[in-house]
């Protein structure tokens, strides 16, 4: 047995979510500290709609859904506005580097080289992060969390309740 299996070691989860909220804390910071590079300005250089309400829109949610993680209160709910974000990133900025020109409206950067190979270079960290918000959908918080904890105290809560006659 190895120490991710045994019993009271770090689960998965939590690796998971100190992995999500390491980047989507720091993320979500900077759009908002950083607007005209890393918020609004940018998202109006890839062509997302409405920059200006956007950019911290999804600084705002990227903060706060990855505090959630880091907590590990309410996982599944932060999880889903991460992949949702995740998928308009991908849409956004990497399918323009497959196709090599602008798509629907997003534009293409400026890069050395184009195609498959590029596009998954280019987007590594935005699919580590889309696969690890779907993990935590799927899985949960882990066993190290207050979601967990919650679960446990109204398990106890449930248990101690007088059985209705």
């Amino acid at each position: 047995m190895t120490w991710w299996q045994s019993p009271g070691s770090v689960s998965w989860a939590v690796l998971i979510r100190l992995s999500l909220a390491g980047v989507f804390v720091f993320e979500g910071y900077q759009k908002l500290v950083y607007p005209d590079v890393l918020g609004a300005g940018r998202f109006a250089k890839i062509g997302i709609p409405a920059p200006e309400l956007m950019g911290p829109f999804v600084g705002w949610v990227e903060l706060v859904c990855g505090l959630l993680m880091l907590l590990g209160l309410f996982s599944r709910f932060a999880a889903v506005p991460l992949i949702v974000i995740m998928i308009v990133a991908i849409a956004s900025t990497k399918i323009p580097i497959l196709l090599g020109q602008e798509w629907m409206g997003f534009s293409l950067r400026d890069l050395d080289r184009y195609g498959f190979l590029s596009m998954t270079h280019e987007t590594r960290t935005d699919w580590a992060m889309l696969l690890e918000s779907i993990f935590i959908l799927l899985s949960g918080a882990g066993r190290w969390s207050i979601d967990a904890w919650l679960a446990e105290r109204r398990t106890n809560q449930d248990a101690t309740q007088p059985i209705a006659e």
